[in-house]
């Protein structure tokens, strides 16, 4: 049996994105890493599609029964940016992953390369640089399904780490108590949710998930504003009528008895340091474990089909 360690000193990333550009959001994730790297950060975690961004607010040009061309073109420019898997972004934020000696997690739009598909898709470096899980949102939540697909392999995977089982849900996937016990059955000790949640009610669920898992729970949101969209999109009425602050952020870190172990970051980007404890997930475990003691798997039984 391996020896886990006892704490894990985590970075986690309330950074805007650079909209629509994923050269330039690359080269702004290798530089954040780097900058916890500094802080000594074992585990660096980005938000919800970090590349190329959260396209809040278009719909590029879908409506009930019909397209426009401008929403095409605007779906071809993120189509542009979004990512192919081991292909030379990825390969670029390994190596700063490995040159930062530290796990990397970060959210991306990936375009699978043969069939051009867009997924939501959630990646984990290892400290050697290896990319060790891809995980693409089950269910792309409300309009995302016209620019995103459900996810079609790997659709839990964890890594083994020092400090334990690791694994992620995106957004809402969260809301789905199913996919949240098949991350529990796994062992999961830190629940990495990347997300574009600023609402007060995201901050009660994140603290129940982390109480009824009884782990940490990693909650990454993202800060950005109208602003930042880019001035080039064919459809900008769509940017228009959004507030100021599209995305408020409130990133955190949650313990395994559903206390903040970090408070919320609003309204503004920042790296939140937080070493956390670990030996608070099995002492939490000892009166409920969701998938252990207090199961009645007589009663109940998930069958997950895993690819």
């Amino acid at each position: 049996m391996i020896d886990l360690k006892d704490s894990c000193k985590i970075a986690l990333v309330q950074a805007a994105p650079v909209m629509f550009d994923k050269e330039a959001g690359v080269a702004k994730t290798i530089q954040l890493i780097e900058k916890a790297a500094k802080e000594q950060a074992e585990l660096i975690v980005f938000p919800e599609l970090f590349i190329p961004g959260y396209p809040y607010g278009m719909n590029f040009g879908f409506t009930v029964g019909s397209r426009n061309d401008e929403g095409r073109k605007d779906w071809k420019i993120y189509y542009d940016n979004s990512i192919v898997i081991a292909d030379i972004e990825t390969k670029a934020i390994g190596e700063a992953a490995k040159e930062a000696n530290a796990y990397v997690s970060i959210g991306v739009s990936e375009r699978d390369s043969i069939t051009g598909t867009l997924y939501n898709t959630n990646i984990v470096f290892s400290p050697k640089g290896e990319l060790l899980t891809v995980h693409r949102k089950l269910k792309p939540t409300g309009s995302e399904r016209v620019v995103w697909g459900d996810a079609n392999k790997g659709y839990f995977p964890v890594v083994n780490t020092p400090w334990g089982v690791m694994g992620s849900l995106i957004c809402w996937e969260n809301y789905m108590p199913l996919a949240r016990t098949a991350l529990y059955q796994k062992g999961i000790s830190i629940y990495i949710a990347p997300n574009t949640n600023d609402n007060p009610e995201w901050q009660a669920t994140i603290q129940h998930i982390a109480l009824e898992g009884r782990c940490y729970f990693i909650n990454a949101n993202m800060y950005f504003t109208k602003e930042m969209y880019p001035d080039n999109l064919n459809s900008p009425d769509e940017i228009t009528n959004l507030p100021d602050k599209v995305c408020r952020g409130g990133s955190c870190i949650i313990d395994p008895y559903g206390h903040f172990e970090t408070e919320p970051l609003w309204d503004k980007e920042g790296i939140i340091y937080s070493t956390i404890d670990m030996n608070k997930v099995p002492m939490s475990r000892m009166e409920f474990d969701v998938c252990g003691h207090y199961a009645r798997p007589d009663v109940l039984e998930l069958n997950v089909k895993d690819n």
